[in-house]
């Protein structure tokens, strides 16, 4: 085995990528509860960080611990964008070799790579070379019939071989063809156990867990076995379990902000990026969206979704649309 780099960042828990989602607005609002929670970006693709207009990396400096989610499967690409990636300031890349889209299909990236593990073993070589920060993999437990063991321990035994030491593991296998994306993180029953098979044959690789995940407790349970867990949907509708993971977790005192006190501590950030005279000036509303579940569970989230949704598009710039909604929860 190759040598591998160490890691820099504390995995035990982390939010997982998700397209359309989480974005730097979301993870600056993920912030703001958690101060060790591992954040990764949205898929970002390598023809967009290489040949894209738009600036596909830009986060602001609160968001680190902070990892890259790349989409690409050519050696040469995947480590130029790995070394524009490290320039950029992220602490970490990670492969994505889970999505099962037909857009990332098409790109040869995604799910299918699990076919494919000499060609990730590649890219993993290459993006060590170009850069020095750490190259994570995150896949699934297979891919339509090759669902057995034997095919995620090759995948995993050809690119750990390259030097890659660390798996995030959604424990659900891909349907390439037949389910959409959506139906592909609920449909295809979860198999936790195949994740701990995985993880008591490779000792010494950092294994961490996802899909399914929906409480602390339940994170609590898997890191008796693995290193990690990674939360996704369960985070993002409701947000504000974020507060209980530095103290849940890692065992340290965290931040404790009442949901108020969090939509508060968002204002310096909210005014900066609504106000910003930058060509990717932010609307209230790229923000608010990230923040509906906040309220969850709580005797009026529905007056503090509906408030948002409808008042977003009137109130475009500045905090006034989300001190008006908490007036609106709060009654004052």
């Amino acid at each position: 085995m190759k040598e591998y780099k160490e890691n820099k960042i504390d995995h035990t828990f982390s939010v997982a990528p998700m397209l359309d989602w989480t974005d730097r607005h979301c993870r600056y609002f993920y912030r703001t509860m958690s101060k060790r929670a591992v954040l990764y970006t949205e898929m970002v693709t390598t023809g967009a960080i290489i040949y894209g207009k738009g600036d596909y990396l830009a986060f602001s400096e609160p968001e680190h611990p902070l990892v890259l989610q790349l989409g690409g499967s050519d050696a040469s690409d995947m480590a130029k964008a790995a070394e524009i990636a490290q320039a950029r300031g992220y602490d970490e890349i990670n492969i994505n070799v889970g999505c099962p889209s037909d857009r990332v299909q098409n790109g040869f990236f995604g799910a299918c790579l699990m076919e494919a593990p000499e060609q990730v073993a590649a890219c993993v070589s290459a993006m060590q070379q170009s850069c020095d920060i750490p190259i994570t993999i995150k896949t699934r437990i297979g891919i339509d019939d090759s669902d057995e063991y034997e095919f995620l321990q090759k995948f995993v035994d050809i690119t750990a071989a390259s030097g890659c030491q660390h798996f995030i593991i959604h424990a659900r296998k891909a349907w390439l063809q037949g389910l959409s994306p959506k139906q592909n993180r609920d449909v295809p029953p979860l198999n936790y156990p195949r994740v701990y098979q995985l993880k008591q044959e490779f000792p010494d690789l950092q294994v961490d867990i996802n899909g399914g995940i929906l409480t602390l407790d339940d994170a609590k349970t898997h890191l008796q076995q693995l290193d990690g867990v990674m939360m996704g949907r369960a985070v993002y509708q409701n947000p504000y379990l974020m507060m209980d993971v530095d103290e849940q977790i890692y065992g340290q005192q965290g931040i404790r902000l009442s949901r108020r006190e969090v939509v508060e501590a968002m204002y310096p950030y909210i005014e900066a990026q609504t106000n910003s005279s930058e060509e990717y000036r932010a609307s209230s509303w790229h923000i608010a969206r990230h923040m509906l579940g906040l309220f969850n569970g709580q005797p009026r989230a529905k007056i503090w979704r509906r408030f948002l949704s409808e008042n977003a598009r009137a109130m475009p710039t500045g905090t006034e649309l989300f001190k008006r909604a908490l007036q609106a929860v709060y009654g004052d």
